[in-house]
């Protein structure tokens, strides 16, 4: 038997509209007739040849006996089971034999359906985002002839999938949210999720949540201790900020979006973690010149200042290193302390070419007006791929005294080779760019 055989019909090839009906099939399938007393000491014997598809049980009730229904590739005729064994619990040849299957649209996957539909020689449906009943799109051009199709295969094979929505336009507003289109199902955006055992709770058709972040989210949550603080100048709706909170560490969270600000207010009481977490609806540089600067010279000048690590998050990859001159100029050389327990940002950015690490580095620091030596520099983390030759990272560094009492004009630069200059043009090209 060909492996096509246990595939949908190849007349479904192409189908735009689904009709269910015409998934349907008939193929030949090995089965082993057995006693019923003799069924528990057979099946872990076949267990690797089950025939195993949606909505279908290969062991099923016959008179006086269970029929198995076997996989025709690994099994083409009797000799290809264990017979000896078999023969050992008095099922023989006879036991055996081919008969018809009707198979149908429900014993396909949801994969194995929008394969056999969507184009051979095209690009398929790689990937998309599940929000609690939500599923999420992001469908090339290619594939929107079959965007009513695809929904609807979703929304019948995907548990608990009631909403399916494909990305109508990049994120290219003030407030991050993502322009949708209604595909199929309820117009409902008010979703219930969990990421990294902490439930969250918002609207997403007006805030920013991509699930893809979730481990990037722990790694930052992870390095916190209890105690430790928290600056989140791009706060959303607390995919770091109420993690953190729920460590007992002290966080600052700030999102200029008043819906994502009401979803955080909320995300962290319904969390129970408000003790540890102040909130702010502001811009982000205006809440680090303000709100971040106040609390962490207070922090300074209240010891032990130096029994806790500082950490400031800037998320918004299209933008957030645009905010990095925030820093500079921050404070008064005499209004700081001798020693400084000195924060570290993690600022995370887009860069498109060939060598993006070297990209977002030489971004990064053309905004904050200093280069990241091996003093400052933490690390450059990949995050994930976006688009081809465009890649999201994490660029981690510690602010010093230099940084934070020099405006950013007065800084002296290394000089830089017309090549690096390039590049470093490039690269802050790419942040104009709109968010995908």
């Amino acid at each position: 038997m060909d492996c096509t055989e246990l595939l949908p019909p190849a007349s479904v090839r192409g189908m735009t509209v689904l009709q269910r009906a015409e998934f349907q099939k008939r193929v030949q399938i090995p089965r082993l007739r057995v006693p019923e007393s003799q069924v528990q000491r057979v099946i872990p014997l076949l267990k690797k040849m089950l025939l195993k598809m949606e909505h279908l049980q290969p062991v099923r009730a016959v008179p006086n006996a269970r029929e198995i229904l076997l996989h025709p590739l690994p099994v083409k005729n009797w000799e290809s089971l264990p017979v000896k064994e078999l023969e050992e619990q008095h099922v023989t040849a006879a036991n055996f034999c081919h008969d018809e299957l009707e198979l149908s649209y429900e014993n396909w996957s949801a994969n194995e359906i929008l394969k056999s539909v969507l184009p051979a020689d095209e690009e398929g449906l790689t990937s998309f985002s599940r929000i609690g009943h939500i599923v999420h799109l992001n469908l090339r051009d290619h594939l929107l002839p079959y965007k009513q199709l695809i929904g609807e295969v979703l929304r019948d094979k995907l548990p608990n999938c009631r909403t399916v929505v494909n990305k109508a336009a990049s994120i290219d507003n003030t407030y991050r949210n993502f322009q949708l289109e209604l595909i199929c199902g309820d117009a409902e955006y008010q979703v219930e999720t969990k990421e990294n055992g902490v439930p969250f709770e918002f609207d997403f058709s007006k805030v920013y949540w991509n699930p893809r972040l979730s481990t990037e989210h722990e790694r930052i949550v992870k390095l916190l201790q209890t105690g430790d603080v928290l600056y989140d100048v791009f706060a959303g709706v607390g995919p770091f900020s109420v993690p953190a909170a729920k460590k007992r560490c002290q966080v600052l969270a700030n999102d200029l979006n008043p819906v994502s600000y009401h979803w955080l207010q909320h995300n962290a009481k319904r969390n129970k973690c408000l003790a540890h977490i102040q909130m702010f609806n502001k811009d982000g540089r205006e809440f680090i010149r303000k709100e971040l600067r106040d609390d962490l010279l207070q922090r300074w000048k209240s010891p032990p200042a130096n029994s806790y690590n500082i950490h400031i998050t800037m998320n918004l990859p299209a933008l957030a290193v645009e905010f990095l001159d925030a820093f500079r100029d921050l404070y008064a050389d005499e209004e700081l302390p001798k020693v400084l327990n000195y924060p570290v940002v993690h600022v995370y950015s887009f860069a498109k070419g060939e060598d993006t690490k070297t990209l977002v580095q030489q971004l990064v620091e053309r905004n904050l007006g200093a280069s990241l030596d091996d003093a400052l520099l933490e690390g450059i983390s990949f995050v994930r791929n976006v688009a081809p030759n465009k890649d999201m990272y994490r660029v981690s560094f510690r602010l010093n005294r230099e940084l934070l009492t020099t405006p950013k004009q007065a800084t002296r630069k290394r000089p830089c080779s017309a090549e690096e200059d390039a590049l470093a043009e490039a690269a802050a090209a790419a942040t104009k760019v709109k968010c995908i």
